[in-house]
């Protein structure tokens, strides 16, 4: 680590293993590269490792001396990241390495993800792998593939693969919080084919861009009320409409289903184009005081375009009003965890032009059926315009259990290692815990991890000091399980 911004950095085992995630592609479906390094790395230290059918990598390391007859922990992670970037980057996820930064006392991307969302918790776990010096009984290390687009790893993990009884997921971004539930959720997809018509003769085209929101987790950050890209922009097309006449081009927006999209696109024939640019500044005005405190970033400009076809008249009132009406954000706060968002949803990604287009929801609820309720309505709403919708990929939320040994014994070693009690609290996100431990009855997961600000938008940050203070945390949590009787 020599030589690069990871220099110094403590502990080195642990952000070694970070570094070599940062400088291999590892994009959701395409984490073949990152997983067999990873393959390659345990094999060689003499570790039992296997890709399972699905592409998930399991590692085994035997328990230390004198210890065999301990728990057996899962230690669990996954190898992709969200793969977000500011438009005016020219970073390409599938063959450039991340670049991060220090700043006063994090570690950052700027412009584009750091990928410390799942990263340091996979590295967190190599580093256990590694270390000789650790105490501990057998340990497996479940590294999944594809959790930011569908929890594809974990819906195929066979449920006779792993042995042991306990669970740590390192997939969670508060330090000093012991996670013991999440919500489940699920996709709805619209799409819609049209035929779009000859752009009229003698029109300007301009290309609308809203620029400027903070994104974020589409789950962590949903309650925070930050701008939504696609929402604002639609409000402004609706607006329009009624100062000056336009014929719709395209509608863009949004990169990734879980994320808060942060810029919007919208291109326009209008008859002169005259007056669009004074009346977008008082727009961003009225935006900027809409979502003062919150997302005052938020630019509205336009500049010359060139196009050939317009959506037709039905398709444009169609896309437009549909996705007006359509819900975004907190549908409601959870009753039996106070401050915790129950149900919501992200309108994540829009895609429309003339011959048609798509756009996707994704659905959250801490309540199975609430999530199913939800995305009823989108589907719908739809529906009542002939317009394709469909609800897919729905994964189980992870109901907390309250009398978790294990969770027990982690706030006892919190408790005794850094002289302060930790929380427990519920995460409105989708973590792997729910599918795994669906697959696995019996199953004690708690989840833990570093301190991680921004999520699945540019600039996300990890704070360096959390990162250690998780590393001291799993050594003594493992140290601690190791000197238990197995558990049948």
């Amino acid at each position: 680590m020599s030589n690069s911004v990871f220099a110094g950095l403590q502990p080195a085992i642990v952000w070694q293993h970070f570094a070599t995630l940062c400088a291999t592609p590892r994009q959701s479906k395409q984490e073949g590269l990152l997983r067999q390094r990873l393959l390659a790395w345990a094999l060689g230290r003499g570790l039992e490792a296997t890709v399972d059918g699905v592409g998930n990598l399991l590692i085994r390391k035997p328990a230390s001396p004198g210890r065999e007859g301990a728990p057996g922990v899962i230690l669990q992670a996954h190898l992709d990241m969200v793969c977000q970037k500011n438009a005016d980057s020219t970073h390409d996820f599938s063959r450039d390495p991340i670049m991060p930064e220090r700043c006063d006392g994090w570690l950052q991307a700027t412009g584009t993800t750091l990928g410390a969302d799942n990263g340091i918790g996979v590295a967190l776990i190599l580093a256990a792998l590694e270390d000789d010096t650790l105490v501990h009984g057998p340990l497996e290390a479940l590294l999944t593939i594809d959790e930011e687009a569908g929890m594809g790893g974990a819906r195929g993990l066979a449920p006779v693969l792993l042995k042991g009884r306990l669970m740590l997921n390192l997939d969670t971004e508060e330090w000093g919080e012991f996670y013991l539930g999440c919500a489940g959720g699920l996709d709805v997809d619209v799409r819609r084919a049209d035929d779009g018509e000859v752009l009229p003769e003698g029109w300007a085209v301009r290309r609308v861009a809203l620029r400027g929101l903070r994104g974020g987790h589409s789950g962590v950050d949903i309650h925070e009320e930050r701008g939504n890209a696609i929402k604002l922009l639609v409000g402004v097309l609706h607006d329009l409409a009624g100062v000056l006449p336009y014929r719709l081009v395209a509608l863009n927006g949004g990169t990734a289903r879980n994320a808060l999209p942060r810029e919007a696109f919208a291109t326009l024939a209008l008859p002169d184009g005259e007056g669009l640019e004074a009346w977008l500044e008082r727009r961003e005005a009225a935006l900027r005081e809409l979502l003062r405190g919150v997302d005052e970033g938020l630019t509205l400009t336009a500049e010359p375009a060139v196009a050939e076809r317009v959506l037709d008249h039905q398709a444009q009132f169609v896309w437009l009003a549909s996705l007006h009406a359509a819900p975004h954000g907190v549908r409601r706060m959870s009753r039996q965890v106070p401050g915790v968002v129950e149900t919501s949803n992200n309108l994540g990604m829009v895609d429309i032009g003339p011959d048609g287009g798509r756009c996707n929801f994704m659905v959250r609820s801490l309540v199975d059926g609430a999530a199913t309720a939800l995305a009823d309505e989108i589907v719908s709403l739809f529906a009542l315009s002939g317009t394709v919708a469909e609800a897919s990929g729905q994964y189980p939320g992870w109901r907390p259990n309250p009398d978790s040994a294990l969770l027990k014994t982690c706030q006892a070693v919190y408790r005794r290692e850094f002289a302060d009690d930790s929380t427990v609290q519920v995460i409105h996100a989708g973590l792997e815990c729910g599918i795994i431990g669906a697959k696995y009855p019996g199953l004690d997961i708690v989840s833990f991890g570093p301190t991680i600000r921004g999520a699945h938008a540019p600039g996300e940050a990890v704070e360096i000091a959390s990162v250690g203070r998780c590393w001291e945390l799993l050594r003594a949590i493992l140290g601690e399980l190791a000197q238990q009787e197995g558990r049948a």
